[in-house]
């Protein structure tokens, strides 16, 4: 049974920072692109970070560039979102994503962040 299980969401005043976590299981983690997305109310969900399996090369959305950071560690099978400099509209529900080649992806359950004073 394959799990993604986010955590480290949670309440933060603007400027501030998070760090969400991706833990997976039933997986072979370190095949997998690992990606996180965002949904806020209203909105589509929207790609914010992406990792390859290996690490290295990595890409972001230009409204987070400078300000997160996505990184993996394979032995812990766990994916990392670094969030600095917090702003308002980066409030929403962030999802962890397991993308491997034309296999079906994985998603987890998602974890709230809200950003208000």
């Amino acid at each position: 049974q394959v799990q993604l299980v986010e955590s480290g969401g949670g309440l933060v005043q603007p400027g501030g920072s998070l760090r969400l976590s991706c833990a997976a299981s039933g997986i072979t983690f370190s095949n997998y692109a690992m990606s996180w997305y965002r949904q806020a109310p209203g909105k589509e969900r929207e790609l914010v970070a992406a990792i390859p399996s290996q690490g290295g090369s990595t890409n972001y959305a230009d409204s987070v560039k400078g300000r997160f950071t996505i990184s993996r560690d394979n032995a812990k099978n766990t994916v990392y979102l670094q969030m600095n400099s917090l702003k308002p509209e980066d409030t929403a529900v962030y999802y962890c994503k397991a993308t491997w080649f034309l296999r079906r992806p994985y998603w987890g359950q998602g974890t709230q962040v809200t950003v208000s004073s």
